[in-house]
C-alpha cells in the first residue's frame, strides 16, 4: 500500500516548457510515473519529448485523466496555478516552487477549504512511493521499496534518511517532504495520520527544523494516536535566534520554535530523538528491535 503517490498516478506538469519543469517532468516519466500532460498557458498544442502540452489544467484534466500535478510555476504565479488545478478538480498538488509570498499562501490556503485537493509544499522536494510513482525532484536511485515512512520540513535530510535507510536494509514505503516555509498545504499529522491508516508502515522518520510549532503539535499527536515507533531529528540547533536560517519558517522568535524545545515536545512523546542525522537509519533498526 502507498500514501497518494502509487501506480495509478497520472501525472500534470504545470511549467513543463521551462527548463526546471522539463528536466523534473522527465526524470519523473523516467522513474516510471505516468507523465501524461503538461500545462503552460498559450502553448497548448505543443509537445515536450511528447507529452502533450495544454493551456490550462481543466483542459489537461478533460483530455488525459490526470489526478495529480507538480508545479515549476515561478512564484509570483505559483499560487494562481495551485488554485487552478485545485478548480479543476485535481486531486494532489505537489508545489516545488520556492519564494512564494505568503500572503498569496494565505489565499491558496483560504481557497482549497472549499475543495478536496491536497497540496504538498510549496517549497519541497515532493512525494514519492518508492518502486511505484514519484513527484517531485528527489533522486530516484537512492530510494527502496520497504517499511518506513519518512516525513520532512528539509529535503537534503530526506535523502540523507532515505540512503541510510536503503543501506540498512529497511527501505521506505512513502517519503514526504512538506517543505520549509511558514504556510504550507500539508502538516506532519496530516502525514501521519496517512501512515496510522498504511499498514505496510512499520515505523517513521520525523525530520524537522526550528521555527513555528508543527513539530510540537506533531509529538502531541503521536503520543495521543500513534503506536508506531517514530524517530525524530530537528535541524537548527546552532541557529541564533531571530535570524532566518535556509527556509522561510526556520525562524526562532520570541523564544519560541528552539530545537531545545521541539526535542523536549518528541522526546516527552516517546519519539526517538537522535542529535545526529548520521544516525537516523540504524536508529530505526533498534527502535524495530533488528
Amino acid at each position: 500500500m502507498a500514501i497518494w503517490v502509487n501506480n495509478d498516478t497520472r501525472l500534470l506538469v504545470q511549467g513543463i516548457t521551462g527548463k526546471e519543469g522539463e528536466f523534473h517532468a522527465l526524470g519523473c516519466r523516467d522513474y516510471g510515473t505516468q507523465v501524461v500532460a503538461g500545462v503552460t498557458p498559450g502553448k497548448g498544442g505543443q509537445e515536450v519529448q511528447g507529452i502533450p502540452v495544454f493551456d490550462s489544467v481543466a483542459e489537461a484534466r478533460a483530455e488525459t485523466g490526470c489526478n495529480a500535478t507538480m508545479i515549476f510555476v515561478p512564484p509570483p504565479f505559483a499560487a494562481d496555478a495551485v488554485m487552478e488545478a485545485a478548480a479543476a478538480g485535481i486531486e494532489l498538488v505537489v508545489c516545488i516552487t520556492e519564494g512564494i509570498p505568503v500572503t498569496d499562501m494565505m489565499r491558496v490556503k483560504a481557497f482549497l477549504q472549499d475543495h478536496p485537493t491536497r497540496l504538498v509544499g510549496p517549497n519541497c522536494p515532493g512525494v514519492i512511493t518508492p518502486g511505484q510513482a514519484k513527484i517531485g525532484i528527489m533522486p530516484g536511485h537512492i530510494h527502496t521499496p520497504g517499511k518506513v515512512g519518512v516525513v520532512s520540513r528539509s529535503g537534503t535530510l530526506t535523502y540523507e534518511a532515505v540512503w541510510q535507510l536503503s543501506n540498512v536494509g529497511l527501505g521506505q514505503s512513502t517519503c514526504v517532504g512538506i517543505g520549509g516555509d511558514p504556510i504550507n498545504g500539508t502538516n506532519f499529522i496530516d502525514v501521519l495520520a496517512a501512515f496510522k491508516d498504511d499498514p505496510d508502515t512499520e515505523a517513521v522518520i520525523l525530520i524537522g527544523e526550528i521555527g513555528g510549532s508543527a513539530e510540537e503539535e506533531a509529538a502531541e499527536w503521536v503520543q495521543a494516536n500513534f503506536d508506531r515507533p517514530v524517530v525524530g531529528f530537528i535541524a537548527g540547533a546552532t541557529a541564533p535566534p531571530g535570524r532566518r536560517m535556509g527556509h522561510a519558517g526556520a525562524i526562532v522568535a520570541g523564544g519560541k520554535g528552539t530545537a531545545a524545545a521541539k526535542k523536549e515536545a518528541l522526546t516527552a512523546a516517546g519519539i526517538h530523538v537522535v542529535d545526529s542525522p548520521a544516525v537516523m537509519g540504524e536508529t530505526v533498526l533498534e527502535a524495530l528491535g533488528r
